[in-house]
Order: structure tokens, then sequence, then C-alpha cells
């Protein structure tokens, strides 16, 4: 039985991602300027709910049409926020992967701090509901970023400064999972002070003479530690 015209146009409708011209589609540097200050006011003020394209196009004195030209959809206008105000490569190079990795770990802690720690929990919530939406979080947030932090372990290991067994992947999620995490249960607060502790912990794990370390250690000396 082959598929409807309606039936059709619904499953093609589900295979469209989210291009980074839908997330937004700035004409004017001003008024896309003056949209994102909006948007992280009322994420600041009320949360992620209180978000709506009505009301940030009466804060800007702009027609409404105007916003969905550009942003198609609440959960758009805020991640389009969220790109704006975590920027795409945040760890710069200090020379140090300690110097690198503070330099990114520390743009989580500044952003959840802020109006965007309180957007974070209802788009995961939309994430949730909406394929596109996550993969464009995925590609246009997540994605820069995490490379960013790649080029950053690849600098550390030509500089002899990590193992070269490394999971990468794994160890990006160690390093920026505090911040979601307790973004997301707040359950404890996150200080600056944390932001040194976590890279530093992570840095343990990963220093060049760690295996070296572990090989020598003999069953003997296990024995005398569990004494």
């Amino acid at each position: 039985m082959k598929p409807n015209r309606a039936t059709g146009k619904r499953h093609a409708s589900r295979r469209v991602s989210v291009s980074p011209k839908a997330i937004g589609r700035p004409r004017d540097a001003r008024i896309d300027a003056e949209v994102v200050a909006a948007v992280l006011k009322v994420l600041e003020n009320g949360g992620y709910h209180a978000v709506t394209i009505d009301g940030i196009a009466k804060t800007v004195i702009r027609p409404r049409s105007s916003l969905y030209r550009r942003w198609p959809s609440k959960r758009h206008l805020v991640v389009y926020a969220v790109i704006s105000e975590l920027g795409e490569n945040p760890a710069a190079d200090t020379g140090t992967l300690r110097g690198d990795l503070l330099s990114a770990v520390r743009t989580l802690w500044h952003a959840f701090r802020g109006p965007l720690g309180h957007a974070l929990a209802g788009l995961v919530a939309d994430m949730a509901q909406d394929a596109a939406l996550g993969s464009s979080i995925r590609q246009q947030v997540l994605g820069p970023r995490r490379r960013s932090m790649r080029e950053a372990i690849e600098r550390a290991r030509v500089r002899g400064e990590v193992r070269i067994d490394l999971d990468v992947e794994l160890l990006l999620d160690m390093l920026t999972g505090p911040f979601y995490f307790r973004t997301l249960f707040g359950h404890a607060s996150m200080k600056r002070k944390n932001t040194e502790q976590i890279v530093d912990c992570i840095l343990r794990v990963i220093k060049p003479d760690n295996i070296a370390a572990e090989r020598s250690i003999t069953p003997r000396r296990f024995d005398r530690l569990s004494h």
C-alpha cells in the first residue's frame, strides 16, 4: 500500500533537520543583538518557560513576523541565544593543557551561573520531544565546543603532556559533566574554585607517568597498603 500524499509529507517533515539558517537568520546585526539581550534577560528573570516570541517582539519593538523569519520557534530562539553567549572556541591556546581546559570549563561556569543556567532544563526537555532540535543543539552548541577541546588535547599530546591511550570523548564528558549535572539537578552549587578542582583531577588521570607508576607498584606494595 502506497502512502498517501499527506502521510508522505508528515514523514518527510520528520526527516528534516534544523540547519544553521533555521536556528537564526539575522539580517541586521543590531536586531540580532537586541533580541539576544532580551532573551537572556527574560531567562534570568523568569526562566525558560517565560520566553515567548510575542514577548520578545514587544520588548525589542519589532513585528512578530520579523522574528519568526529568523527563528521558527521559541526553542530555536533560545538555542541561538545559547550559541551567542557560549561562543564556539572556548579552549584558548594558552601553551599548556591546564590553561586550555580551564579556559574551556570557565566559559561553562560563567554561562550556567547566568540566564543560560535557567534555560538548560527546558531545552533538555524539548530535545527529548524534538529530534531535529536535539540534533541542532548537538551540532551547533556542543559540537564546536567539543572540537575546540579536542584540539587542545591534541596540542597537549604533541607536547607529551597526556597519555596516548586516551578515550578523548569520555574525557570530554568527564570534564564538562559536573557543570550540566549540578545545573540540571540543583543539588549543589558550582563555584569558581571547582573549575580548577575538576581540571586538576582530570590532569592527574591523563598525565603520561600514570601508566608507569601503576606498573611500578608490586603486589607486595599492595599487600602493605591493604593492612
